[in-house]
């Protein structure tokens, strides 16, 4: 199965994929500078270091990110977690966008209103998570057995592991917020949810998600 059609790559080498914006689109709430080091400096040392590190292991040059984050889950944890990274900042740049954030529309407000009871209390739990995550990670909006759950996972650890379908996500490592929100990680969440969230990027994932268990 192919979790997502813009995290994941065909095959080696890796590329640092190109924002799906310009970077100076979300100011106020980023800045050209915390993309500058969060997409060109930190995303591109994950690129640059699964390209080194499976450069003479020639059967992972056949594998596409998403194969070769799942071979390497539980067994090899260097290249998991430069692969895995790729793929969850991929995914996250999509999962924000320009004037975004605020009430969604379509199916995605009608599965959030089935399976949180409110947009209110969704936004509520997704930030209490993004907050509450201990050290370094990510929060997710999952589709799990025909149900959206939030998830946390820490570290480069991905919900496509466990199989899971994910729909929008929010990025709790540190060098996503240091330059702009300092240590107020729960001020950056609030700006993710409130004025950046890709709404359309998760309507569409949902498509695909529930297609998927339709099957």
């Amino acid at each position: 199965m192919n979790f997502s059609d813009v995290a994941n790559q065909e095959q080696y080498p890796f590329s640092l994929p190109d924002l799906p914006y310009e970077k100076h689109k979300l100011e106020p709430y980023f800045t050209p500078e915390s993309f500058d080091f969060h997409h060109g400096k930190h995303h591109k040392a994950y690129v640059d270091n699964l390209n080194k590190i499976i450069q003479d292991n020639t059967i992972m040059h056949e594998m596409n990110l998403e194969k070769i984050i799942l071979k390497s889950f539980n067994s090899n944890q260097t290249i998991f977690n430069n692969a895995a990274q790729i793929w969850n900042h991929s995914f996250f740049w999509h999962s924000i966008k320009p004037n975004g954030g605020g009430l969604p529309t379509g199916r995605i407000f009608e599965q959030i209103q089935n399976d949180f009871n409110s947009f209110e209390e969704f936004s509520k739990e997704f930030k209490q998570a993004a907050v509450s995550q201990f050290g370094s990670g990510w929060v997710w909006l999952v589709f799990d057995m025909k149900k959206l759950r939030i998830l946390k996972t820490s570290n480069a650890n991905t919900p496509i592991t466990n199989n899971l379908l994910p729909i929008i996500c929010c990025d709790v490592w540190e060098h996503a917020y240091y330059i702009d929100y300092r240590n107020k990680r729960p001020d950056y969440a609030a700006v993710v949810i409130d004025k950046a969230l890709n709404w359309e990027f998760a309507n569409n994932n949902l498509e695909r998600a529930e297609s998927f268990y339709s099957d």
